[in-house]
């Protein structure tokens, strides 16, 4: 029996206990990373930024709720969030409550394809599939249909009765101590609702300090950014790869960036203009309801600290 059966009840019991980890541990063992970056003019003071992603709200995970809530404590400057709030068309109200604390401070927010659509069933390893082919989201797949539909304008009315700045495809600014702060926003591009041309220009003179917002970073939208001037682009949408390998990290971004960059704080330069500029893309703090676990990749939030440039780029 041990030589016919004891490799494979081996294999099973470790991908069980797997499965319990990431499905029971690691999907709700929420993380707070903290960057710094350096983008500020020099003599202003360091600015604190948190950024929520891929929230993916599903009715009854209090546990999540409690952490969001509990954000607010870290008094940031402002908040960004960058889509995905949603993984049930009953989650808006626990998305509201969850985020309540936070929309006390001043804020702006960008939708993802979730939002407007409900997840659906997939096969985890047809991400991987598509990657092989070049295809991600509407890029290159047919579009889908017989979809269903989240009560987005119900998060975009509640968002911008706490005076969050609504970012879809347009500009907008905040006023933190007397600092002048541009946002430029565009709607997700993995379903294709991008329309960079509506806030093409780079950033105003005006502004002390500019930013780039989007959910998925498809490259189209970083070169955008990045040719225009922006010195930052906050971005979500890839769960930092959500099934990583130990030691190796993720095998796909679910869009067309590398991933080398799937998550955290890296550089981003266009190739024609050459310009570069800082991407921090957010792993998010939440999954698919139909793909609930998460592997040597814990959900998050992060606190950027804006300082001053040094003397070499100011």
């Amino acid at each position: 029996m041990r030589a016919r059966y004891g490799v494979p009840l081996g294999i099973a019991a470790a991908g069980a206990a797997g499965l319990l980890y990431s499905a029971g541990f690691e999907a709700r063992s929420f993380r707070l990373r903290r960057v710094t970056v350096p983008v500020l003019p020099p003599g202003i003071r360091p600015l604190r930024v948190l950024q929520v992603s891929d929230i993916h709200m599903v009715s009854g995970q209090r546990k999540k709720q409690r952490w969001l809530r509990s954000l607010a404590g870290l008094r940031p400057d402002f908040v960004i969030n960058t889509g995905d709030n949603l993984s049930d068309p009953e989650g808006v109200p626990e998305v509201m409550d969850a985020l309540g604390p936070l929309m006390e401070f001043p804020g702006a927010y960008v939708f993802g394809s979730n939002d407007y659509y409900g997840p659906t069933l997939r096969n985890p390893a047809r991400y991987l599939f598509e990657k092989t082919q070049g295809r991600h989201g509407l890029n290159g797949n047919a579009p889908a249909v017989d979809v269903a539909h989240n009560p987005w304008e119900e998060l975009r009315d509640g968002f911008d009765a706490a005076g969050w700045l609504n970012l879809t495809n347009v500009r907008g600014s905040l006023k933190i101590d007397g600092f002048e702060i541009e946002l430029t926003g565009l709607d997700d591009p993995h379903v294709k609702r991008d329309r960079y041309a509506r806030v093409a220009g780079g950033p105003s003179d005006a502004a002390d300090l500019s930013l780039g917002i989007v959910h998925a970073p498809y490259l189209r939208a970083l070169d955008a950014f990045s040719a225009d001037g922006y010195p930052l682009i906050l971005a979500g949408h890839t769960h930092g790869g959500q099934l990583c390998i130990p030691f190796y990290g993720a095998l796909v971004t679910n869009c067309d960036l590398d991933t080398d960059r799937v998550k955290g704080l890296s550089t981003y330069t266009e190739a024609e203009s050459g310009r570069t500029s800082y991407l921090h893309v957010s792993a998010g703090c939440g999954t698919s309801r139909y793909t609930p676990v998460r592997f040597a990749c814990p959900p998050e939030a992060t606190l950027l600290t804006l300082t001053g440039r040094g003397p070499a780029s100011a």
